[in-house]
Order: C-alpha cells, then structure tokens, then sequence
C-alpha cells in the first residue's frame, strides 16, 4: 500500500545516509582529470548502476534474510553499528589522503562511485529494513533521494564554488550528526525488538 508520509520520510533517511554532500569532494577528486561532458556521463552512469543494485536489495532483501536465517532485529543492530561508524568518519574525518590509489585510475567504473559511496553498506541495510513498507513506496522514496542526490553531485563544482571547503564540511558534520541519530534509533530499535 501506497503511503506519502512513509515515503518522504523514509526518502529523507535514505538522503541522509547516501550523502550526496559528503560524497562531493570524493567525485571532483576522481574525476577532475576528465573533461566536464564526460565527467556528467560518468555520474549519469555510475548513479544508474547504484540505483538498481538499491532498488535490487529491495526487492530480494528480505528473501535473502530468510534463506540466511538472520533475523530483522540483527539487520537493526547491525545496520545501527555499521551506520554509526559512518557517521563518526564524516563527524571526525581522517586526515590521511585514502584516495592515493584512486587517482591512478583513469576513469573509475563501479567502485567506488557507485559502490560503496552511493550504494554502500548502511543504505542497502536500511532498503532491506524498509521493504516491508511496500514496493511502490520503497520505490518512491529511493527515487527520491536518488533524485536529489543526483542533482547534488551534478552541481558539484558549483557547490564547491558557492559554500567553498568550509562550508562543505560544516554540510557535512551536520549530515554526520543526523546519520548518528538515525544509526542510535536503529539499533535502539533492533535491541527492543530482540529483549520482545
């Protein structure tokens, strides 16, 4: 059944943790040595790849779980942990330059565009944790956030100009801060559902 509210809400979720903002300075850094035309389709191409394999993750989501045997609230408090060590990486960010290898390679193709920094770990959780709110909803709210995330990372250089370094790390401690809140209710919840 088809519900508006759970779809931008879920859609919202889904924007935070894929991290579109975060993932900005990534994609210019890969991409940067490749003309501006091409650099468009390469996004084009690497977010298409990333959306089916969420949208895949949605549909076999929960017959995976079953055939393993693993339980919802595993997937909670996994997807809790996993979720809050992301953020913690975009609250307090490395300094080591952990791209040295990427920039070797001339045009990147799959990984690590579209996996795993948009289709990564936290966000295929959260599609399997959410698929029981519908298809047409799932659908919804992942091509919504997908949407937007797509813009974002179109306007990259654009962004950059416009908030500059400082302002693209201030977007994203305060992306880093609303992921923590979701990463704790997850697993808050998955920790609930396990003591019931």
């Amino acid at each position: 059944m088809f519900n508006l509210t759970e779809m931008f809400s879920i859609a919202f979720s889904l924007f935070i943790v894929i991290d579109a903002i975060g993932n900005v300075p990534f994609y210019i850094s890969f991409l940067k040595e490749i003309p501006p035309r091409r650099q468009t389709e390469i996004i084009l191409r690497e977010m298409l790849i990333a959306l089916g394999v969420i949208i895949f993750f949605n549909f076999v989501g929960e017959a995976l779980l079953s055939f393993l045997n693993i339980q919802k609230f595993t997937v909670e408090v996994a997807g809790g942990i996993v979720l809050f060590l992301l953020s913690l990486k975009m609250l307090f960010p490395s300094d080591v330059d952990t791209d040295k290898e990427m920039k070797k390679i001339k045009e990147p193709f799959i990984v690590p565009l579209a996996i795993p920094l948009i289709a990564g770990p936290a966000v295929l959780a959260m599609v399997m944790l959410y698929s029981h709110h519908g298809a047409w909803t799932m659908i919804g709210a992942i091509t919504l956030s997908w949407l937007a995330s797509l813009g974002i990372l179109l306007m990259a250089p654009m962004f950059v100009k416009f908030l500059g370094e400082k302002g693209l790390i201030a977007c994203e401690r305060l992306m880093g801060f609303i992921m923590v809140l979701i990463a704790v209710q997850l697993f808050l919840t998955g920790v609930s559902h396990y003591i019931k």
